[in-house]
């Protein structure tokens, strides 16, 4: 089984719907609780205005994950110059297999040459795994935010943690 890391392209948002639509519908681990048309995915993922990176992990040709780093947009939560934001999605049935360390060694590679400084992952607390895995790439907890409120109004605290250069 061969896997292999390249940057996404448009023509991987209908796969990568696969691999995000079923983590969002298990629930528990991501913030997002609407699942994502390939439009969405394009938009939000592969193309967002400020992309410093989309890479996808494929076993035998068939993504199974996907990492995005995007600059900070939002001025409702504005970051330092030099951070951007990352986001990372495998597939349930890969995940503890190493993919995420190879998709985050890609990232980090871009990230680098483009001059981000520090990396920010912002991880519901019940995501249990999603911690365990930012905090074995390196991350490391800098603030929390309390009680955010999911769509549907369930508050769930949120920790950020930060990835320095």
């Amino acid at each position: 089984m061969a896997l292999r890391i390249r940057p996404a392209a448009k023509d991987d948002a209908q796969a990568l719907t696969q691999v995000v639509n079923p983590i969002i519908a298990a629930g528990g681990t991501t913030a997002h609780q609407t699942p994502f048309d390939e439009s969405r995915l394009l938009r939000h993922y592969i193309a967002p205005p400020m992309l410093v990176s989309c890479q996808v992990a494929e076993q035998d040709g068939i993504p199974i994950g996907f990492q995005t780093l995007v600059w900070p947009d939002d001025d409702g939560d504005p970051f330092p110059d030099g951070w951007a934001i990352i986001a990372t999605f495998v597939n349930p049935d890969a995940t503890g297999t190493g993919i995420g360390r190879h998709l985050f060694d890609a990232t980090r590679a871009v990230a680098a040459k483009a001059g981000v400084q520090v990396i920010d992952a912002t991880i519901r607390s019940d995501n249990l795994a999603g911690l365990g895995y930012y905090e074995a790439m390196g991350f490391r907890d800098y603030d929390l935010l309390p009680e955010v409120p999911l769509r549907d109004g369930t508050r769930v605290d949120r920790i950020r943690k930060r990835f320095d250069f």
